[in-house]
């Protein structure tokens, strides 16, 4: 059973306002750095893939959660134990699994523009790994930066795929297939 509806009218507003909210949490909630950051330097050229199982703490330094590739974690709308995004070993029970890092396009000024954009840049991704799964039902989880930290000049993103659209809902307890 592969989740084949898109979202429409209520819904999809419904979806667009509750990612504009995250973002604005977010912003208001994660500490800010005292200094404006550097940017981080681009990551090494690799032709390997990533580890089904990454070390804990996420290796790009940005002000809001952000995680590479292949990263499980546990996330506060998802868990509500937890205030703060964390990494979680793969292969016991986690919220999500980062599938891609696109970078958000310049030019956005609102955090519905910020959370249209990260609809549309995770979406591919997400068709390519709930192929990959093989059937179950799947939700596309973006996560990006909230405005304030954009016009900072962040563009990093983390597109998740969860088995929940849920606080306490469904886990993973494996690696997504790839």
């Amino acid at each position: 059973m592969t989740q084949s509806a898109r979202p429409t009218g209520r819904l999809l507003l419904l979806a667009v306002l509750l990612i504009a909210l995250a973002g604005v949490a977010v912003a208001l909630f994660w500490p800010g750095p005292k200094h404006r950051a550097a940017a981080a330097p681009p990551p090494p050229p690799s032709s390997a893939p990533p580890s089904p199982s990454p070390s804990p703490s996420p290796t790009k330094q940005v002000p809001y959660p952000w995680f590479p590739v292949g990263t499980c974690l546990d996330h506060p709308q998802l868990s509500p134990v937890i205030t703060v995004a964390q990494a979680r070993p793969c292969d016991g029970p986690h919220d999500a699994e980062v599938i891609a890092n696109p970078l958000l396009p310049d030019g956005l000024v609102k955090d519905s523009q910020i959370a249209t954009a990260l609809r549309t840049l995770c979406q591919p991704f997400v068709a390519t790994a709930q192929a990959a799964q093989g059937g179950g039902t799947w939700y596309s989880f973006p996560m990006g930066p909230a405005l304030k930290y954009y016009q900072q000049g962040s563009r990093d993103t983390s597109c998740l795929l969860t088995a929940s659209e849920r606080e306490g809902g469904t886990k993973l307890t494996a690696p997504l297939k790839h």
